[in-house]
């Protein structure tokens, strides 16, 4: 018999399928405001004379990414621990992570917002953007590296609201934000009144305003709603003692989820071989096909928290029955997403883009990569698990062996054919084996918990 909790945490009882559709039905919108950011960013852009402001855009993505991964990495290590004291009803200790875990969070956002600034030019460089796309590049990056602190504490806020069950306001602040960013996207790239047009650098500033407003309500909630966030009585050995359990969560998850960016940063370079139109059309094709994920990621916002505070808790057949639920419904959501893409690839190609070889190459990424999709996420959720329960090394193997065993190798074949097409083709074989394999592996993982 599995012990029953003092004070359960809020993913702790009833039934799985019914708190998941409930809180996957709350973020819904939330996770359509996500795709929004980027898909407004790319459509606006997109109006933009010329490929060389998408091309841009293009290059900014690996580096957003792997920056992101950084901040995210840090906020799960904080996050992760916490939910596991929810699960068993230790709320003093959620809060002493939380609070120390906020100061890590703004000591590592200062440092990505200084050596950004200071070596922007190099980094971009060497990733092979040239000219009047580096330019844009740069004027895109230092408005956003200067907005490091509201990214990382947007993010880090809103993953708490999520672990603590506090879906419906996490979701609304998510909307918030999409639609400040949506209404300032085109004052600030094309001008308006006496606001000057910015071009890329608008898209930029547009961004780092509607997560600083964000994170200011969110961190507001946190420590009047939920009482997480405590500076009073700060000790230097609780400092330490907090920032080695969140460490030990974070870096494992940080190295894992680095791998994806600097996988793409890999990939960016491969695909520059091919010109400033093909790195605009992978760039387009990145943004769109997040649009497939948008309800797999409303359900997947809460299946870590969930995972943690069960284990916590020690439900371990609660757990096992998250997996299932879980990828079920992601594999055969996702596989229409592909039949949908796969019908509308050139409509949508000729809505993104005002260059017709970059509609010609949109269009046969849609057509192509979207079959891979639901293995992407089931990969995906396999890592959530490990992390989940404590184990997040593992979850950084299952990264690397898509990204470095799977993506890169079969991308670089395609480039010794000199193929563009053959680079839609490897990330599709890439997502289908990882995924396969995760899929294998967390079912191990979550039925030997039963036997214990």
């Amino acid at each position: 018999m599995q012990k029953k909790q003092k004070k359960a945490g809020k993913y702790t009882v009833g039934s799985i399928k019914i708190t998941m559709l409930k809180t996957a039905f709350a973020m819904l919108a939330g996770t359509l405001a996500l795709s929004g950011y980027n898909i407004a960013d790319t459509y606006f852009v997109g109006r933009l004379p010329g490929s060389d402001a998408l091309a841009a855009m293009g290059f900014t993505f690996p580096v957003i990414m792997l920056v992101g991964c950084l901040f995210r990495g840090v906020a799960i290590g904080m996050v992760t621990p916490m939910a596991h004291s929810l699960g068993a009803g230790k709320h003093i200790r959620s809060a002493t992570l939380v609070t120390y875990g906020f100061l890590l969070m703004l000591t590592v956002s200062l440092i990505m917002m200084i050596f950004g600034i200071a070596f922007g030019y190099k980094i971009f460089s060497l990733f092979g953007a040239k000219g009047t796309t580096l330019e844009l590049t740069i004027g895109y990056m230092n408005i956003w590296f200067f907005g490091c602190v509201t990214s990382s504490m947007c993010m880090a806020g809103n993953d708490l609201m999520i672990a603590t069950g506090d879906n419906k306001i996490a979701s609304m602040m998510m909307i918030i934000g999409m639609v400040i960013n949506v209404i300032l996207d085109p004052i600030f790239i094309f001008g308006w009144g006496f606001i000057p047009a910015m071009g890329v650098k608008g898209a930029a500033l547009t961004t780092v305003c509607s997560q600083f407003i964000c994170s200011l309500v969110l961190w507001k909630l946190i420590i009047k709603r939920h009482h997480l966030l405590n500076f009073k009585n700060l000790e230097l050995r609780q400092l330490r003692n907090a920032w080695q359990i969140i460490i030990k969560f974070a870096i494992p998850a940080v190295i894992g989820m680095l791998l994806i960016p600097v996988g793409s940063t890999i990939l960016t370079r491969i695909v520059a071989h091919f010109g400033d139109i093909a790195v605009a059309a992978v760039a387009a094709v990145n943004r769109l096909e997040s649009v497939a994920f948008v309800i797999p990621m409303a359900l997947g916002m809460t299946l870590m928290p969930m995972i943690a505070q069960n284990y916590g808790a020690g439900l371990y057949e609660r757990i096992d029955e998250c997996r299932r639920f879980a990828m079920r419904f992601a594999f055969v959501f996702l596989m229409m997403m592909a039949v949908i893409f796969f019908l509308v690839s050139d409509w949508v190609a000729v809505k993104f883009s005002t260059e017709a070889e970059v509609q010609k190459l949109i269009a046969l990424g849609l057509k192509i990569i979207p079959w891979g999709l639901a293995w992407v996420e089931i990969h995906r959720f396999s890592g959530f698990f490990y992390t989940g329960t404590g184990h997040p090394h593992k979850s950084a193997w299952l990264n690397a062996m898509r990204i470095i065993g799977f993506t890169i190798p079969f991308s670089l074949i395609a480039l010794h054919y000199q193929s563009i097409l053959g680079i839609f083709w490897a990330r599709f074989f890439a997502d289908t084996l990882s995924g396969v394999i995760g899929f294998i592996l967390a079912r191990k993982l979550t039925k030997g918990f039963l036997k214990k």
